[in-house]
């Protein structure tokens, strides 16, 4: 229906754009699995299923950044820097300029002898409850500070919404304690006194309406004393020290690969190194956000969920082993690149890892694919299997095929089924669309070599062994097979 598909264009489009404000277009993310110890199928009660559903909602911690450094050197160029290549994360950057106390008619009277570099210069305890606040999810509203009159807008203010990362920028940030705790990675960008003070010279003259003698004539008196006595010793703070500030790319793309590791690794990722789940970017979370949706067409369900699958796939082939190959190009020029694992191939788990088979088969031209049944004989859960495979799988390294990774018993039956024919556990990649922590656990405990590749892990299972929030009957959906 037009409808349909115009509010499908709609979603894509919205998550496939850079987002700065913190706007949160999908809703809160979900925290972090339950602990180890309620992993117990057998054991999950109604109400704790319900609570597991619950947190899922709960907003996860963002990661926020301090950035320091004396006036003008450059730390609002490398906030913008670090911003602009975290295109794919919802980020707001916070200045502590907005948070000057307003002066007081006195104080107006005499502005060229307030030292604004002085710590009390700050409402820190405001700063200090707007970034608790964030980091609890929460929307704040930033003062507006008029450097021209010296005081705060009292009409207007900036809302800002929860976001994946929170800058924090001033010269002072690192003083108190308190604010410096909040922090989990901390920057002091290093420029050179002449430098800060020509671009302080041009800032001030241009955007604040100052004369460059009073602009000379307070550096002297408050600015240099205060960066010697206050920001210069919270350098010994910093995790990170940029030399020369923007200018310095080496150091700020390192810095965001490092916040792109820490944004995109789940907790499981940590206690299982062989659990990788793919970057996740707003295509991919708009594309799980549609096959998600219980209203979806089929038709669009089974289009956006082969996007995943080749995602998915394309990422599961990179843990295979390449060799090194030189080549001859057009040009006559030599190439030296790596030549493709050439012993590989697919087992599906009948019936929903059949779904995964036509990605698989568009990566890798000609590749054999095997398949696993399990099935439930009544309900005391007894399994019989049917396989058909590659009759030399043994020297073959598999790509193992189920969308949903839910209790992991039926992969682990497949998997035991694969190294009972003589495939070695290292050699074993599962790919899936969508995991339960349960069933990572399953797997991984009783099969530590087996690497696991997955778009999202999602919060647990209900009392009904389904994942939740879950995707439904995977195959069922994918095929059409379902009661609609």
């Amino acid at each position: 229906m037009p409808e349909e598909t115009k509010a499908i264009d709609y979603v894509m489009e919205a998550a496939s754009g850079p987002h700065f404000s913190g706007l949160r277009l999908d809703g809160l993310l979900s925290s972090p699995p339950p602990s180890s110890s309620s992993f117990s199928p057998s054991h999950r009660s109604s109400a704790s299923a319900s609570s597991a559903f619950a947190d899922s909602n709960a907003p996860r911690q963002p990661f926020v950044i301090g950035v320091s450094g004396g006036t003008a050197s450059g730390k609002t160029t490398v906030c913008d820097m670090i911003i602009q290549q975290l295109h794919d994360h919802r980020v707001v950057l916070v200045n502590q300029d907005s948070f000057y106390r307003g002066l007081t008619p006195e104080e107006s009277e005499r502005v060229h002898e307030y030292n604004f570099d002085h710590p009390d210069a700050f409402d820190t305890e405001q700063l200090l409850d707007c970034i608790i606040k964030l980091k609890c999810g929460q929307s704040v509203h930033v003062p507006i500070y008029d450097f021209k009159e010296h005081r705060r807008s009292l009409d207007s203010f900036r809302q800002v919404n929860a976001s994946d990362v929170i800058i924090l920028e001033g010269i002072l940030v690192f003083h108190d304690q308190r604010v410096r705790n909040l922090m989990d990675m901390k920057i002091f960008v290093d420029t050179d006194a002449d430098v800060r003070l020509a671009r302080r010279i041009r800032r001030d003259t241009v955007e604040r309406g100052r004369d460059v003698n009073s602009v000379l004539e307070q550096y002297a008196k408050f600015v240099k004393p205060a960066f010697d006595d206050f920001v210069l010793p919270s350098k010994k703070y910093a995790d990170v020290i940029i030399p020369r500030g923007g200018d310095n790319h080496v150091a700020i793309d390192l810095i965001v690969q490092h916040i792109h590791t820490k944004l995109g690794q789940h907790d499981l990722c940590k206690i299982y190194p062989n659990v990788y789940v793919i970057q996740s970017t707003f295509q991919i979370r708009g594309m799980h956000t549609l096959i998600r949706d219980r209203d979806i067409s089929k038709h669009d369900f089974v289009f956006y969920s082969d996007r995943l699958i080749r995602l998915v796939v394309e990422h599961g082939l990179g843990h295979f082993p390449f060799t090194e190959k030189q080549i001859v190009t057009p040009t006559g020029s030599v190439y030296t690149g790596v030549d493709f694992c050439k012993k590989l191939c697919g087992v599906s788990i009948v019936r929903s890892g059949e779904s995964m088979e036509n990605a698989l088969r568009a990566c890798c031209k000609g590749i054999k694919i095997g398949k696993i049944l399990i099935h439930r004989d009544g309900d005391n859960g007894k399994q019989l299997i049917y396989e058909k495979l590659p009759k030399d799988i043994s020297e073959r390294h598999v790509l193992l095929l189920d969308p949903v990774l839910a209790t992991g018993n039926s992969a682990n039956q497949a998997i035991e089924l694969l190294i009972q024919k003589g495939v070695p556990e290292s050699h074993i990649i599962f790919l899936n669309l969508i995991s339960a922590p349960e069933g990572i656990h399953c797997c991984c405990k009783r099969f530590p070599s087996l690497k696991i590749v997955t778009s999202e892990i999602d919060v647990a299972l209900n009392e009904e062994f389904r994942v939740i929030p879950g995707l439904g009957e995977f195959g069922d959906r994918y095929f059409g097979t379902d009661d609609q």
